[in-house]
């Protein structure tokens, strides 16, 4: 089966493309397709079966999106849906933002990854997160968006971590695991459903 993913990051094809090897995966740029669909929805979900349903519309290629955010405990999980948008400016503008809102507070947060398959019949849905708390300045060169100030149970920030060690506990490698096993459960029965 072939199937499009609704981004152009290299690092999320390059992901996904190493989990479902068993499907033959497209991005957006490789079928010529320039969009940008409007996330406007109040939950991940919402967002990622936007893209994923809207792209599919446009392309008849059954299609994974995803959305993702950063939820700080003690802001009610701002900033949540609004993660990439709630700050005009860099990601370092946004991450020291972020460190001035929760000084004083409790710094616990979740980085919450959704992905959803959409092929015109079937939507499945998976969402997983990943623990860690709110560093009190940015650390590490390696990763981008708020990888620098999020920080997990052994001190180092996702910043500071190697690709490899930073896939191996990912949310969105979690993500696109349970994906893949949901949607070898679909396939083998719209298989069985032939016979």
């Amino acid at each position: 089966m072939k199937i499009l993913l609704a981004t152009n990051n290299k690092g999320k094809i390059k992901e996904i493309k190493e989990i479902l090897n068993e499907y033959e995966i497209v991005s957006l740029k490789d079928i010529n397709l320039d969009i940008d669909v409007l996330e406007d929805g109040e939950t991940y979900y919402d967002n990622a079966y936007k893209k994923a349903k809207e792209i599919f519309k446009i392309t008849n290629i059954p299609t994974i999106a995803d959305d993702s955010g950063l939820c700080i405990k003690s802001l009610n999980n701002f900033p949540g849906v609004l993660t990439h948008r709630w700050m005009d400016g860099t990601d370092n503008d946004r991450n020291n933002g972020l460190i001035k809102k929760v000084k004083g507070k409790n710094r616990e947060c979740s980085f919450i990854c959704c992905l959803v398959f959409y092929d015109g019949k079937k939507t499945i849905s998976v969402e997983e997160s990943l623990k860690g708390k709110i560093s009190d300045t940015p650390r590490g060169d390696n990763g981008f968006g708020f990888d620098p100030i999020f920080e997990l149970e052994n001190g180092k920030t996702l910043a500071e971590l190697s690709n490899n060690e930073k896939n191996k506990i990912s949310a969105r490698k979690k993500s696109i695991e349970s994906l893949k096993e949901k949607l070898g459960e679909y396939n083998e029965n719209k298989n069985n459903k032939r016979i």
